[in-house]
């Protein structure tokens, strides 16, 4: 029990922290790499604490372990970088103190869990817990609109992405990007009878 509370704590912590920078207009905390690192990141750092205190041979060997996860070339997504530590970590507590590291499978688990159903409740009230990004790595199904006119209910989707007008031709081309195919016919089938759409374009993954 002793053990349950920090690791809840610094779960709260990370919730607290995530939606400050939110509240304060830094829209790169919302996110999915971002919040399942604001919520993985605390926990791990804390593991790594509990299994190296007291041992100074064990502290310099998680350094050089550590020190391991360096890339020649830009990271895609802030999660990848956690996920490695986290399983850096995992092999380092098991050779050490086996309940550390299950403790961090569990909790790993559980918030990745967690974040998608929390997600799925989220847009049942036409709400987003996280936002995806093209620059996370992430594969999306896109769909590209070509209109003749601005079309309002594209204009204020949040999974639009892009928008371009072109002034010479009076074309309105927008492009947004879904985790869920279904969601993206679901658009698909509300525009497509729109008389000033001229083509459509999608990309399914």
């Amino acid at each position: 029990m002793d053990e349950i509370k920090p690791i809840l704590l610094l779960i709260l912590s990370g919730f607290i922290i995530r939606y400050s920078l939110i509240w304060a207009g830094q829209s790169w905390a919302r996110s999915y790499s971002q919040t399942i690192a604001f919520l993985i990141l605390p926990i791990i750092t804390y593991v790594i604490t509990k299994t190296i205190s007291g041992n100074i041979a064990l502290s310099l060997g998680m350094i050089g372990a550590l020190s391991i996860v360096r890339f020649r070339h830009p990271v895609k997504s802030a999660l990848e970088l956690v996920i490695y530590f986290d399983l850096i970590t995992l092999g380092i507590a098991a050779s050490v103190r086996t309940k550390w590291a299950i403790q961090l499978i569990i909790c790993t688990i559980l918030i990745i869990i967690v974040a998608k159903i929390f997600q799925k409740i989220f847009t049942k009230f036409g709400q987003s817990f996280y936002s995806t990004s093209f620059n996370e790595g992430i594969t999306l199904s896109t769909i590209e609109i070509e209109s003749e006119q601005a079309i309002e209910d594209l204009d204020k989707n949040e999974n639009l992405v892009s928008f371009l007008f072109n002034k010479e031709n009076n074309k309105y081309i927008y492009r947004l990007c879904f985790e869920d195919k279904n969601k993206l016919t679901k658009l698909k089938k509300l525009v497509e009878n729109n008389k000033n759409i001229k083509k459509i374009n999608i990309d399914l993954i």
